[in-house]
């Protein structure tokens, strides 16, 4: 998308130095994530110093990098709050909302499975299994698909659990967390801030976290061993939660699939435990 801040960029290129240009171009590069990142960050991704990062913000007409971000997250809330609210209500036929949004689903399922090599799923499943235990966060509707997937991975054997956003933040819960527990984070725009500095404090601490988002580029990717990406196209402003879904229930199969006996034992101790509340299982 054409940033502001992307344009004041682009102004005051030719005339930058050769490190200065490497600084713009990964900004340009990486617009929507500069708004949640700090100095230090993008100077460990360019290779330039702290002070370089500071003197380039200065050069295209910022008091410091502190002024970029701020721009960046004007720009990005702005963009989502007037371009991206319908993005197809102006540009579909609504005559039969039904067919039109299982249209989009189904295109939406058949883009993910064009994004999502079996390669990265199978390596989310083996960071999955491999792990201790499996924390699962998000906000708005990613802390329903958070619940979730925690939820499928327990009835399979997996020990998962979800972060709760009650009395305590994602950060303070993460405090807990043990060498070999892996963080697996929804970020689905609007991109909650709590949500990405979570992934950044896991993947920064040494644990293995996994993004489940809507682009390569979103926030979240930038703090993660590894990346799902998935479509959430929608006709309102909210992210459609299909090809998520799926790609939750085809993670939890797999899971079940490679360790079978597991899962067996899981499903009769959950039966017994029916049988003796006189519950139904689903």
């Amino acid at each position: 998308m054409q940033h502001e801040l992307n344009a004041k960029i682009r102004e005051s290129y030719n005339s930058l130095p050769k490190n200065h240009r490497k600084i713009a171009d990964y900004m340009i590069e990486n617009s929507e994530r500069v708004a949640f990142l700090n100095v230090q960050d993008i100077s460990k991704a360019t290779g330039a110093s702290v002070a370089s990062v500071v003197r380039f913000a200065q050069r295209i007409g910022f008091s410091g990098f502190s002024e970029i971000r701020e721009e960046a997250a004007n720009n990005l809330q702005n963009h989502l709050q007037h371009n991206h609210r319908f993005p197809l209500i102006e540009t579909e036929d609504l005559a039969d909302v039904f067919t039109t949004v299982a249209n989009q689903d189904i295109k939406n399922i058949n883009e993910t499975l064009h994004l999502i090599n079996n390669q990265d799923f199978k390596k989310a499943v083996r960071l999955i299994k491999d792990a201790d235990r499996v924390y699962t966060s998000g906000l708005g509707i990613s802390f329903l698909l958070s619940r979730m997937l925690s939820y499928q991975l327990m009835q399979v054997g997996i020990d998962a659990c979800p972060y709760k956003h009650d009395y305590t933040t994602f950060l303070e819960q993460a405090l807990l967390l043990k060498n070999n527990d892996l963080v697996i984070v929804f970020s689905f725009p609007p991109y909650s801030k709590e949500t990405i500095d979570l992934a950044k404090f896991a993947y920064e601490r040494g644990n293995k976290v996994i993004a489940i988002s809507n682009k390569p580029a979103a926030p979240a990717t930038f703090h993660a061993e590894m990346s799902l990406i998935v479509k959430s196209e929608n006709l309102i402003y909210t992210n459609s939660i299909a090809a998520i879904t799926v790609l939750i229930n085809a993670i939890t199969t797999e899971c079940a699939l490679q360790d079978k006996q597991k899962a067996k034992h899981m499903l009769k101790d959950l039966e017994k435990i029916a049988h003796n509340q006189n519950l139904v299982i689903e």
